[in-house]
């Protein structure tokens, strides 16, 4: 069983020359709403962020699987802040937002669309959000039989109709992209990026396992909430992961 971050974990990882804190939003930094334009990081995480931010030769970036104009708009994140929407298909860096979909990637999007449309429209709770590389059906607000209905179709329509389509399931959420891009491939592309000699990696989804896949043995993963996981640690929630970001920018600081 994982338990939290010991202080010698900390302390290492404060150590390293070049820190990358990479970390899920929802569910890790800010609980989790009905409304996905409402969420925010709790203000003690904000705080341990910025702290992070203000370090030398410390980055933090946000790894969520929010298109990025979502994940910009709830993060209120200075722009030398890093961030990876999308599970990583779009990247901000030094202000500017990289996406490159191909033109048959771009059809198959096309193609998409009306397939879930059709499928969430007559359902109550049931809604799709639109996405760079594809699309999100939410069922947060839906009861368990009609969430059962809307993904079984879903499903059904987009393995008969489309082509290449990577599938996520997360919490109250089913995704369809035509980038199989993870959030592992984006704490690489962001360790490459910024030359981290160590990365702390945090999430609470299902779909933060490849990020935490994506650690080696001088990183540290950390699971917020429970199930099983890869990660080496664990904590309760949002508010002990603030602890953890606090803890470590306090070494980091005296350290640096």
């Amino acid at each position: 069983m994982t338990g939290v971050p010991t202080a010698e974990a900390l302390r290492r990882l404060a150590a390293t020359p070049v820190l990358l804190v990479a970390l899920d939003f929802d569910g890790t930094l800010a609980p989790i709403v009905d409304v996905p334009a409402d969420a925010r990081a709790l203000p003690e995480a904000r705080d341990a962020v910025l702290a992070l931010l203000d370090l030398p030769a410390t980055h933090v970036a946000y790894v969520s699987g929010r298109a990025m104009e979502s994940l910009a708009a709830v993060s209120d994140l200075p722009d030398h802040a890093l961030l990876a929407g999308s599970h990583g298909v779009e990247v901000r860096t030094e202000g500017r937002v990289a996406l490159d979909l191909s033109d048959a990637e771009q059809a198959e999007r096309d193609r998409l669309e009306p397939l879930l449309a059709a499928v969430a429209e007559p359902l109550d709770g049931v809604w799709i959000e639109e996405k760079p590389a594809g699309f999100a059906m939410h069922t947060r607000l839906a009861d368990p039989p009609t969430t059962a209905r809307a993904e079984e179709q879903a499903l059904a329509a987009a393995e008969a109709e489309a082509r290449g389509v990577t599938v996520r399931h997360g919490q109250d959420i089913l995704e369809f992209s035509v980038r199989g891009t993870t959030k592992g491939d984006a704490v690489d592309r962001l360790r490459e990026q910024t030359g981290a000699t160590a990365v702390l990696f945090a999430g609470d989804d299902v779909t933060d396992e490849d990020g935490f896949g994506a650690l080696g043995g001088d990183d540290l993963g950390v699971k917020v909430g429970p199930g099983e996981t890869r990660a080496g640690s664990r904590v309760a929630g949002p508010a002990e992961m603030a602890e953890v970001l606090a803890e470590l920018g306090e070494l980091r600081r005296g350290r640096l």
